[in-house]
């Protein structure tokens, strides 16, 4: 009988041996082990609100701008001046944008500290100034009957600044902004000082 229990035993040894190819790999992990990724945590804080604005608008800076005297020779050999005349350099006015956008230019009567601000074209029926407005590619031109330069007082104070603002085509304006009124077109888009 102990040798039908060896022989068993020794047939059981040599049957065991390793001559076959591996098996397919096991299961994954739970929790990140073995390369899996784990459970997703808690979600975190919401971002801070992000400013307000229009995507694609073009807005100047203030400018500072110098009128010059249109002027003609009169039959007596003198020369009187019929108005002034300005021209604003806006590079990213391009026909497209004549065509399709809108263009607005805005003069601070004032100061920065104290503005007064009017959109143009402009008329005053109390002074009779006006202010007109022509815009091509690259430039706007302005035209007054009188002379609207930036100027500085003696506390270096600036008064008469411009700035024009190019909406395209594309970017939907809500039909309730009244683009005279600075505040809110500067509410709406979101501009800048």
């Amino acid at each position: 009988m102990v040798c039908l229990v060896a022989g068993a035993t020794a047939m059981f040894v040599s049957s065991c041996s390793k001559d076959g190819s591996a098996g397919p790999a096991g299961p994954a992990g739970a929790n990140g082990q073995n390369g899996a990724q784990g459970p997703g945590g808690p979600a975190g804080p919401a971002g801070p609100k992000g400013d307000t604005g229009v995507a694609n608008v073009i807005y100047s800076a203030w400018l500072d701008v110098r009128f010059l005297p249109d002027t003609i020779h009169t039959a007596g050999g003198g020369v009187d001046t019929i108005g002034y005349y300005s021209q604003i350099a806006a590079p990213k006015l391009t026909l497209n944008m004549l065509n399709t956008g809108l263009v607005k230019v805005y003069l601070n009567g004032f100061s920065a500290t104290d503005p007064s601000l009017i959109a143009l074209p402009y008329f005053s029926a109390f002074t009779g100034l006006t202010i007109e407005v022509t815009a091509s590619v690259g430039t706007i031109d302005l035209y007054s009957n009188g002379d609207i330069s930036t100027l500085m007082d003696n506390n270096g104070v600036k008064y008469y600044q411009y700035r024009y603002v190019l909406v395209p085509g594309g970017v939907r304006a809500r039909s309730v902004i009244d683009w005279n009124n600075y505040a809110a077109v500067k509410e709406y888009l979101g501009l800048k000082d």
